[in-house]
């Protein structure tokens, strides 16, 4: 089956566009337990600022001085960033190449790269403001695609949590956010 990864990096933006203008409490915590609500937001944004300088060819030392400061308005901030990301994508090449700060990979790897880390923060921002933490079910699909081949080495890298035990036969949401570190049950 080919992954429409276009179709859902749309779909993961809009799914946390619907959670951002939901927040009231941008000091609230979340999953992730170093950062705030409003820290989640920022992060997950600047990663979209960073798509439209890297697939132009950009070199990510260079492009560091490029990104322009967020401001208090996150909500516009993630609209406006998140426009960007995705009009860059739906012009990129899936087969180029483009540099990230530790490789040089294809431009569809880097896309579900992108969907993933918005596809999970997602559900954090879901859950650290308490609305909706149901996930579009195309996009667990592929994103568990993405991960369960590399359950090992996302422990390793530092970037999740160990991942939380959960029944074979939990839904395939539970399942990929316990690969992550997330306790969704």
């Amino acid at each position: 089956m080919t992954v429409d990864w276009i179709t859902l990096q749309k779909t993961a933006h809009d799914e946390f566009a619907r959670r951002v203008e939901a927040v009231s409490d941008w000091d609230a915590p979340t999953p992730d337990t170093e950062w705030k609500v409003r820290d989640l937001v920022r992060h997950v944004t600047r990663e979209q600022q960073w798509v439209p300088l890297l697939l132009e060819g950009g070199d990510p030392a260079e492009a560091e001085n490029s990104i322009e400061p967020l401001g208090d308005d996150l909500v516009e901030a993630w609209h406006r960033w998140s426009s960007a990301a995705t009009a860059a994508w739906s012009e990129a090449d899936p087969h180029a190449e483009v540099r990230l700060s530790a490789d040089v990979v294809p431009v569809h790897e880097y896309l579900a790269e992108q969907v993933a880390d918005v596809t999970i923060h997602t559900w954090d921002l879901a859950r650290a403001v308490g609305t909706d933490e149901e996930l579009d079910d195309a996009l667990v699909e592929a994103v568990w695609g993405v991960f369960a081949p590399q359950k090992d080495a996302l422990e390793a890298s530092g970037l999740f949590a160990s991942p939380v035990p959960v029944d074979d036969d939990a839904p395939l949401r539970i399942r990929l956010l316990a690969l992550t570190g997330r306790d969704a049950r």
